[in-house]
């Protein structure tokens, strides 16, 4: 979803800048959150917070800000990149099933594709504490079951991504 379909770095920096503040913590550039992210929420706030990450003594603080600020402020700057939607819709004309996996928080997840996707995407899968995050294969595997495929192609822009896809059989 995000760096690949969802052009989100605007509303992710935004977001964890917002919760950074807003605990006396510093702000971070956009290009230190672009290398922060893809490793879900959790690593990213980790990697924020300055000296000492989920040890810092406003860790919770940050994350419970960031997750406020993000599910009012997601679709402030955040866009599909050019080209996605055509390329998509050439996709489905030829019949191909299509579905999100991210490890950006499930109920985020569902709502941008919904929002960004309609029905284009037959299925979207995100953060969940029932299953372990990218590169594990389980939202791989569960986006594979609801959609009832038993072979896929996996799209991604990160290493996370490639680890994934290798993990899963991809």
């Amino acid at each position: 979803l995000d760096g690949t379909l969802l052009n989100t770095l605007d509303d992710l920096a935004a977001s964890t800048n917002a919760a950074l503040v807003s605990c006396g913590l510093p702000a971070r550039t956009t290009d230190e959150i672009r290398r922060f992210v893809g490793n879900g929420l959790h690593k990213l706030i980790e990697r924020a917070v300055p000296e000492g990450g989920e040890a810092h003594p406003k860790f919770d603080q940050v994350y419970d800000g960031f997750v406020k600020h993000y599910a009012e402020h997601s679709r402030d700057h955040t866009a599909p990149y050019e080209g996605i939607m055509a390329a998509l819709d050439t996709l489905i004309e030829k019949g191909v099933k299509l579905a999100i996996v991210s490890n950006k928080i499930d109920f985020a997840v569902k709502s941008l594709s919904k929002d960004y996707f309609g029905s284009r995407m037959q299925s979207a899968v995100g953060d969940d504490p029932s299953r372990r995050k990218k590169p594990a294969p389980d939202s791989v595997l569960e986006a594979m079951e609801l959609l009832g495929a038993a072979d896929a192609i996996y799209i991604g822009d990160s290493e996370v991504d490639i680890a994934t896809a290798k993990n899963a059989g991809l």
